[in-house]
């Protein structure tokens, strides 16, 4: 199935590595000009020019997508180099501390809700307005397995990906019989860095949760983001996509 987007320019957050890179990257070669965005400018910089060197075309940028006025910044930007805003994915996130909610520490709560919800949050803010004066466009939330289950010890991540999907569905009602169609997708446990760290013991053990026997790959999670961001889902809208190698099915 081809998916093409010509003449459409993309914002991704959180695209310096793992699945937001892998979504930058898979959207460039699909012919949309990318604003690679990440807390890490220098990771988002090598991701902008390996894109570049892959024939593609992609602009670099850092920023917190905590901050209201930062990312009002990054979907200007966007505006400004692409000549117009029609796709977005809201990907940064972050894991935060693990531990009991009765001893959470409050710093750690508000910075996860900070990242991962009031950032999906900043980005439609400032994106939406921009993509009506567009004409439309299609947004994709990267939530989470923990958007559906809960998962001991990170209380802040799972209610932030459960928001998310409130969010991602009262948006997909407000906006979409006005061109932009909204959805999330709720990955389990991808194959990035971020688990590069874990003990293999820890990382079999991640595998082990998965009924398919391993863990996912960035590049499944950038597909479907392609084919939700396309107009091939023409007709999807305030939807939870999983992928998850059948963790949510036990």
């Amino acid at each position: 199935m081809d998916i093409t987007f010509p003449g459409k320019t993309a914002l991704v957050t959180g695209a310096g590595s793992g699945i937001g890179e892998a979504i930058a990257r898979g959207l460039a070669a699909s012919g949309a000009r990318v604003l690679v965005q990440d807390l890490n400018r220098d990771a988002a910089q090598r991701v902008a020019e390996a894109i570049a060197q892959a024939g593609g075309q992609a602009r670099a940028t850092g920023g917190d997508v905590a901050d209201a006025p930062t990312v009002e910044g990054l979907v200007a930007e966007a505006v400004a180099w692409g000549g117009g805003l029609q796709l977005l994915v809201n990907n940064a996130g972050i894991g935060g501390p693990l531990l009991p909610t009765g001893e959470y520490p409050l710093d750690g709560w508000h910075r996860v809700l900070d990242v991962n919800l009031n950032g999906v949050f900043y980005g439609m803010r400032y994106a939406i307005p921009r993509m009506l004066e567009a004409g439309g466009g299609a947004i994709v939330n990267i939530a989470s397995i923990l958007g559906s289950v809960g998962f001991a010890n990170a209380s802040a991540y799972t209610a932030a990906k459960h928001a998310l999907l409130g969010l991602t569905r009262a948006a997909a009602l407000e906006y979409s019989a006005r061109g932009i169609r909204v959805n999330a997708i709720g990955p389990a446990f991808i194959d990035t860095p971020l688990l590069g760290a874990l003990p293999p013991s820890a990382k079999e053990a991640l595998v082990g949760a998965h009924p398919i026997g391993r863990l996912g790959r960035p590049e499944e999670v950038a597909d479907l983001t392609q084919y939700l961001l396309s107009d091939r889902a023409s007709f999807i809208t305030g939807s939870y996509h999983l992928v998850d190698g059948g963790y949510c099915a036990q």
